[in-house]
């Protein structure tokens, strides 16, 4: 196996589950020391014990990636831990349930821009210094293919990713004199736990066949697809890329 990331430092936000521990699980696969940052510790935990029993370097760190103290904290970890950070993945997020957008609370408004959109924010702040004074660095953000087509009943969700979008481009111009790279996935829906709230009724096999049906390829995203997608961005095959949004949505956004 090739050890693309041999070297690397990583921080993977949203790392308990999902594409996030799917990220992590291939990047220490691939010799990339791991900080597994979650709200949900024990499940990073969790996940980081895994790895480390399959002989990779990882660890686990609680964060809320809407609060800058924590954001600080988890890139001090990695740099305490490991000496550096060389790959910072924004995976971490959440949705309100699909219903109809005034419907939505104004708290849960602030909540979704908080953790989905000032993240990035926030990561940059304490993130972008160390790799500036290394001339290089990847910073890849999860984003989605509601931010390219948007689905009904997710507004204030697919306002996020579109924001998210919108900072990869603009981040990726800006640092690039810097050599820092910045690029996005947009996943279409996979088998996580944020799936049945992207579902317009009820989680029922009829109801997630007809969501599955708007995918040409005829299937949810899995951890895997995601994970590929950005080991290859974060590799040096990716040397040449910045400011690209990568679907990986089995055709979705055609």
């Amino acid at each position: 196996m090739s050890m693309k990331l041999a070297g690397r430092c990583a921080i993977v936000t949203g790392a308990g589950s999902g594409f996030g521990a799917g990220i992590a699980r291939l990047f220490c696969a691939r010799g990339a020391k791991v900080v597994l940052a979650d709200i949900n510790d024990q499940a990073a935990d969790a996940v980081a014990d895994e790895i480390k029993a399959e002989g990779g370097e990882a660890m686990g760190f609680k964060v809320d990636v809407s609060d800058n103290r924590q954001v600080k904290a988890m890139v001090d970890a990695c740099l305490e831990a490991y000496g550096d950070l060389h790959l910072l993945v924004n995976n971490a997020g959440i949705t309100h349930k699909n219903q109809p957008m005034l419907e939505v609370d104004e708290a849960t408004f602030d909540r979704i821009f908080a953790v989905n959109v000032k993240s990035v924010y926030l990561s940059a702040i304490h993130a972008v210094p160390i790799m500036r004074a290394n001339g290089a660095g990847v910073i890849i953000n999860i984003a989605s293919t509601a931010g390219v087509r948007p689905r009904p009943g997710l507004s204030w969700y697919n306002s996020t990713k579109g924001a998210m979008i919108t900072m990869t481009k603009s981040m990726a111009v800006e640092l690039a004199a810097d050599g820092i790279r910045v690029v996005a996935i947009n996943p279409v829906a996979g088998d996580t736990p944020l799936l049945k709230q992207f579902l317009p009724a009820e989680d029922t096999p009829e109801i997630r066949q007809k969501f599955i049906d708007t995918i040409p390829l005829g299937r949810l995203s899995q951890p895997a697809d995601i994970a590929k997608a950005c080991l290859f961005f974060a590799s040096d095959d990716a040397a040449f890329l910045t400011g690209v949004c990568l679907e990986v949505d089995g055709g979705r956004c055609i």
